[in-house]
């Protein structure tokens, strides 16, 4: 039996989110080339991926409310647009030589900030394009082509356009940024919450965080995502942000290894988005979700023991297989059960938490690994990702009438 077609508006929208996360992936590679060519200070370099993350823990929050209280395909198309003219400018400073590494600053912020508060939003329109039993197809190529555009194509091709002309990667990305906005422009205007409260003041933030809060801690099957999110995001980062050197000291590889073995790990990603429908609907979420957690301990495990570089491989592909079926479950879970004039509160608090676990993880790792030696990092998550198993199999428990 064939699947029954998402339809020409989720086409549209899932153009726009490859194109977009696209534009995100040739940024990723090309703003610290950029940073490189104007500044030798190694703080200065290593900042701009600091500055890059700070909006998502900033304004995480504040983006779920704007989603719940405003038009969401406006905002959407809004920050399509700021972001296509920010590049725009960049292409003309790097073009006249005007370009500093301070400029380099405020635009990595403002597009980062833009991108926040447009993939929380664009988040909360999928359920008003399919249906609640085809979330879950949705969701996974939505998550397929945010890797296919972060990971796959967009640093390679971000490094070579740089290569080509310094401007290119950000006149290109400007581009594929104009395009996304056009497409979500095209939407139907009707996409957006249930209510809209007018007037934005810091009282009614406050309230609509508290409501969004609220809601969420009544709902332990929905707290359940930002509960194992927390352990899942900062394991991952934890070992993830060490694996250069886990590559070179421990397994003795050249620096080209890297290269492949992120190559090998999007790869996986790319397979967990196109399969996780299939997962999810063949065990259910709840198994879904748990066994995502159990495989990757066991992953993390292996790591920890042994030196094998075909294992290493191995658990790179299947982790980011693992954390791509794992997102796909959260976010249909979430959009199934959260009422639509919170789910963009929802869904924030989700991206929030695991933004500040990534960064935590990302120190903690580095302390560790410093301390203990760098396959520590990954036996430290191992129980972390047990407890969160065993707490999201209770939460997630079917309720009694």
């Amino acid at each position: 039996m064939s699947a029954v077609p998402l339809g020409p508006v989720f086409v549209r929208l899932w153009s726009a989110t490859a194109l977009s996360n696209l534009g995100d992936g040739i940024r990723a590679a090309a703003f610290p080339l950029l940073a490189a060519g104007l500044t030798s200070s190694p703080v200065l370099i290593t900042g701009v991926a600091v500055v890059g993350q700070l909006p998502g823990l900033l304004f995480g929050l504040v983006a779920g409310v704007a989603a719940d209280r405003f038009n969401r395909r406006s905002l959407v198309l809004t920050t399509d647009i700021i972001r296509t003219v920010l590049l725009a400018g960049l292409v003309v400073l790097i073009a006249t030589g005007a370009a500093t590494i301070w400029v380099v600053y405020g635009v990595v912020f403002v597009s980062g900030l833009a991108s926040v508060l447009r993939d929380t939003t664009a988040g909360t329109l999928l359920p008003s394009i399919v249906g609640k039993d085809q979330l879950d197809r949705a969701n996974g190529r939505m998550v397929t082509a945010e890797i296919a555009g972060n990971e796959f194509v967009g640093p390679p091709l971000g490094g070579y356009l740089f290569g080509i002309a310094v401007a290119l990667p950000f006149a290109v990305n400007g581009g594929t940024m104009a395009i996304a906005a056009a497409l979500v422009a095209s939407l139907p205007a009707m996409l957006q919450p249930a209510a809209a409260p007018a007037g934005p003041s810091r009282a009614r933030l406050l309230t609509d965080l508290r409501d969004g809060l609220r809601w969420l801690i009544r709902r332990r099957d929905v707290l359940a995502v930002p509960a194992t999110s927390v352990a899942l995001a900062m394991t991952d980062s934890a070992w993830f942000t060490l694996l250069v050197l886990y590559l070179r000291d421990v397994l003795n590889l050249p620096g080209i290894w890297f290269g492949a073995m992120l190559a090998i790990g999007a790869v996986g990603g790319l397979a967990g988005g196109l399969v996780a429908a299939r997962i999810g609907r063949a065990i259910g979420l709840r198994w879904t979700i748990v066994g995502c957690l159990v495989v990757a301990a066991a992953g993390q495990l292996a790591l920890g023991t042994t030196s094998s570089t075909v294992i290493t491989a191995l658990v790179l592909a299947s982790s980011s297989l693992v954390f791509a079926v794992w997102n796909v479950a959260a976010r249909t879970l979430i959009q199934r059960r959260t009422p639509t004039e919170l789910l963009g509160r929802v869904a924030s608090i989700n991206g929030t938490v695991i933004t500040a676990a990534s960064i935590l993880g990302a120190l903690l790792g580095g302390v560790t690994a410093e301390q203990l030696g760098l396959q520590a990092p990954f036996l430290f998550g191992v129980p972390l990702l047990i407890i969160a198993s065993v707490a999201g199999w209770w939460a997630l428990r079917p309720t009694t009438p």
